[in-house]
Order: structure tokens, then sequence, then C-alpha cells
């Protein structure tokens, strides 16, 4: 806690400064990340190798291990409670007469996409290479044949149909994130239509290049690139396609004067805290067993995502002061850094160290901030809940990041990243960033273009300025009894 002995109303106090200080001394703490294990520990690391090749023979043998399909169970579910967690924050900070829209797309989302998974989604992204690699084969599992309870997946010691749900989950929350940038203002039938073909058209090749065994020009997993649970799949991707639909669709009306504050704070309150905790299943699941790797994510997520809040709650307190205004943490800006957090670790939480997340979490709050306070203001652009301005934005700063502080044994031939003397992994870790922005942008564009043409993208001014709870679905959150 920060002692207030002696300050002043809106002036930090000492205990705020050096806050402060420990912040902006972060990215130089950060580079003293752990190095490879010397002599007394060079008997441990013979041990841990030989462990290392037990495990190897038991994978080639084929064996499911009891403990590692606990575990991603567990995992599977843990991502799953983020969609509801996100539909809680997003619902929070809208208006009270579209919080149902809002809570019904995420809801939706769970369905649609799994319905879309198990038909054809996981062969997309999972089967093996077709158009030279750009997509996976629609055939190898269709209507998930092929795809068992009792075998394992190739290199993992859980079965195919665990790895199938646990991927679901995540093709599942991808779309979700989209809402928050065309919040309050996008007819249900479109959203509907937009979903179903983003998922399978923009999400699954994304993901099949980067974790689908993708080789050639479109193979990022295959030439280095690091992505340990999402960064350029999930955040990047969708917080582009976010970008696109809010300026395709326009401001809402009375943006911004016109627009009142969250409605619901405390909702939104409840959605980050869920969202941080599922995340650890996002994370540490990644790790697809029950490992050090995955212990190493835990550990980093929790890292990363503190110091993101604690380091959005710091700018808002002192940056006002500096200004003359009297700067005040907020709640609402708290969470939203602790998201920044999440998204920012999620690509780099298997490679980077404890004191490589506090670099990771600072540096997102940081550039967040200022897409958001900033960025959007000057160009004018309604990205309702600033779907770009995190997710996107601190989604583009952990790939890169994943590049800088990636520990040896992992990257390009296990060279680390860019401070383990491996420059090379940042350039890996801006192609993907390219290939994802690029496609993503152009595909998304198109994909709104042709729905707006059969469905209309946009409700009209009179059902927005009633609210899409009642236009849309004929509901209403609050009721008040006379």
């Amino acid at each position: 806690m920060l002692r207030r002995s002696g300050w002043v109303p809106g002036m930090p106090g000492a205990g705020l400064w050096l806050w402060v200080l420990v912040l902006g001394l972060m990215p130089t703490l950060a580079m003293a990340q752990d190095t490879a294990p010397s002599g007394a520990e060079g008997a441990n690391a013979e041990v841990i190798t030989a462990a290392a090749d037990v495990v190897a023979v038991v994978e080639e043998a084929g064996t499911i291990n009891t403990g590692d399909t606990a575990w991603m169970l567990v995992a599977s579910a843990l991502v799953l409670l983020m969609t509801p967690g996100l539909a809680f924050f997003y619902g929070g900070l809208v208006r009270r007469k579209n919080i149902l829209s809002v809570l019904m797309q995420c809801f939706v989302c769970m369905g649609l996409v799994t319905v879309l998974w198990a038909l054809v989604g996981f062969s997309l992204a999972f089967g093996s290479d077709t158009l030279g690699g750009f997509i996976g084969n629609p055939a190898d599992f269709l209507f998930l044949n092929g795809v068992e309870f009792d075998k394992p997946w190739p290199g993992l010691t859980i079965s195919g149909q665990l790895f199938m749900i646990f991927q679901c989950m995540f093709a599942v929350i991808t779309p979700a994130l989209i809402i928050g940038a065309f919040a309050e203002r996008m007819k249900f039938s479109a959203f509907c239509a937009f979903t179903a073909a983003w998922v399978l058209i923009v999400y699954c090749p994304v993901a099949h290049w980067v974790w689908g065994g993708a080789e050639g020009f479109f193979g990022l997993g295959a030439d280095g690139a690091l992505d340990f649970a999402g960064g350029t799949v999930i955040h990047v991707n969708a917080g582009i396609a976010a970008l696109v639909a809010c300026i395709m669709l326009g401001k809402r009306q009375g943006y911004p004067d016109g627009i009142s504050p969250p409605h619901q704070l405390p909702f939104a309150v409840l959605g980050a805290g869920l969202l941080w905790f599922g995340w650890f299943g996002f994370n540490a699941g990644s790790a697809g067993a029950a490992t050090d790797q995955a212990v190493r994510a835990f550990v980093v997520t929790h890292i990363a995502t503190a110091a993101a809040a604690m380091t959005w709650a710091a700018i808002e307190w002192v940056l006002p002061t500096v200004n003359g205004h009297g700067g005040r943490p907020t709640m609402l800006g708290t969470i939203t850094g602790a998201v920044a957090g999440l998204v920012a670790i999620t690509p780099a939480s298997g490679f980077v160290g404890p004191m490589g997340a506090l670099g990771v979490g600072f540096g997102a709050s940081v550039l967040s901030y200022v897409f958001v306070a900033k960025v959007k203001p000057l160009a004018g652009y309604d990205d309702s809940l600033d779907v770009f301005g995190v997710h996107g934005v601190s989604g583009l700063w952990g790939a890169i990041a994943a590049g800088i502080w990636a520990v040896p044994g992992y990257g390009i031939d296990g060279a680390g990243g860019l401070l383990a003397g491996n420059p090379v992994q940042v350039v890996i870790q801006l192609k993907a960033i390219l290939y994802t922005v690029v496609y993503s942008a152009v595909v998304s564009m198109v994909l709104l273009k042709v729905v707006d043409v059969i469905f209309g993208l946009r409700a009209e001014q009179h059902e927005e300025r009633v609210g899409l709870d009642l236009t849309e679905h004929a509901e209403v959150a609050y009721t008040v009894l006379d």
C-alpha cells in the first residue's frame, strides 16, 4: 500500500514517486534475463536432460499422460470462462440500453464458433498444408473424423479431442474480442454473418500459419516465429479487424461528447478479474502439458499483468499532475492496464523470464495508454471499447517483446531473443506481424463490405437511439418497478 503521509490531494506522495521510479527502471531490470545454469548446476542440467529424454520416449510411444490430461481439461475450461468474463467486461462499459446486445454477441460466439470449429474449422487450422500452406486441408478432420479421444495428438501426451477442444476455446474468444470495436451499433444479423465468415476465412488460416505446421511462404511457425499463446493469431488479428470494423461502421451517434461513461463499472471489474483468472489457462495451458514451461507461462503472466495494471494507474496519477490538472488513478484505467498486460505477455509467456515479464507489462501499458488517450482522439475513429488500442497495440508489442526477451532455448536454433544475442528473432517476429496485419486488414474489410451489401452492417438511427437490447432482442437488462 502507498503511504499517503504528508501528501496533498491531487499530488502523488513519496510512495507513488518510488513506484514510478521502479516502473521507469523496469526495461533496464528486464535486461538482466535468466541465463543458462553453470558450475554446480551442471549436474542438475544433466538430470533435466535425461528426464527430457525419458519424456520424449514416452511421447514417441504414443502414451496419453493422465496428469497432462487433467491439467489441459482444466485449462480448456479456464479459457472458456474468459468469454463470459469478456462479456461482463464489455457489458459494464457500454450504455445500459446496450448491455444485453453485448452479452448476446459474446454468448453467440461460444455457440456459433464451436459448431463451425467442430464441422470444419479445426481441420482448416490444423489439417495438412493446402494451397501452398495457406490453409489446412478441410478434408483431413472434417466433422472431427480422425480426431480421437483415446489416441494422443502428435507430439503431445493428450488426446486429439482434448487438443481440439482446447484450441476451440481460442477460436471462440478471438471474434468476441472484435465486438468491443463496433459495440452499440452493428445489426445482430450482420454480426452473426461476419463472425462466421471471419473465423473460417481469417482466423483459421492465420492459426495454420503459426501453429498448424504450415511450411513455405506461409510457414511462420516453421520460420521460428514465437507466438506461445496467440499474440499474432488472436490479439493482433482481432485488433486489426476491430480497427477496420469501427472505421467502416462509422462513429456512434453523439460520439464523442454525447457518449455517457460506463453504466456499470463493477461489472467491468468483475469481467477483468475473470479474464485475469482464465488467462492462466490461456497461457499456461498452451504448453500442452503440465511442464516447467507451463509454470513459466503461469508465473510471467501474473507478473506482467500486475506490472501493467500498476503502470496504467501510475500514468493516470502522474501525467495529469505534470500537466497541472491534478491526476487520479482510476479503476477503469487499472483494469484496462491489466488487460493490456495480459494481451502483451500472451505471445511471450512461454519464452521469457520474470524480469522480461516486467518489461513486457510496463511497455504494454505505456503504448496502449498513448493510443487510447492520445492517438484515438487525434485520429477520430470510434473504437467503442478500445479493442485496437489495447488488444491490437499490446498484441503488436507483445509479439515484438517475445523476440527481445526470449531466453536461450527458444527461437531460431534455440538462440533466444535480441537480449540473448539473436537480433534475427525480432525480424522474424516483425514478419509474422506484417503477414497478420495485412491479411487481417484486407480480408476483414472485404468481408464487412460483403456483409453490408447482403444484410446491412449498421442498425437504423432510431434503433441506436432506443438501444439494441430492445430493438434487436426485445429485452431490457434492468426493470424498474412502479
